[in-house]
């Protein structure tokens, strides 16, 4: 597994992110054990800490279930996951729309781009 961490924010939050980016995609299926904090720790290359603060956030977000003797899965509730890939999807647009529109064109263009459909843009 691949994480990108960078100094520019604090850690536990891109954990939360990239973890989230991974439930919602279905890299692990809804119900699906997790790793231990221990393994996703050594894998990221942080401290356990950091990472246990991160799950903690996710399982706050109703992402994880922490069940005492099968450790921790992703939520069953695939409502509460689309919810979340639906909230993420959004985001996306709108970094995408205000990317063109910093290059000039409107939603439409971009929508069109999007699309395939050419448009004469001037």
């Amino acid at each position: 597994m691949q994480w990108n961490l960078t100094g520019d924010r604090p850690i536990y939050l891109q954990l939360c992110e990239q973890i989230t980016l991974r439930l919602v995609s279905g890299a692990w299926p809804p119900g699906g054990r997790l790793p231990s904090v221990r393994e996703l720790a050594v894998d990221a290359g942080v401290n356990p800490n950091t990472m246990q603060r991160a799950l903690a956030q996710l399982e706050s977000d109703g992402l994880v279930v922490t069940n005492r003797t099968a450790g921790r899965t992703v939520t069953e509730d695939e409502g509460v996951l689309a919810h979340v890939r639906h909230e993420l999807a959004n985001e996306k647009m709108e970094e995408y729309l205000e990317g063109m529109a910093t290059l000039g064109y409107t939603a439409a263009e971009a929508i069109a781009l999007l699309q395939g459909k050419e448009t004469q843009h001037g």
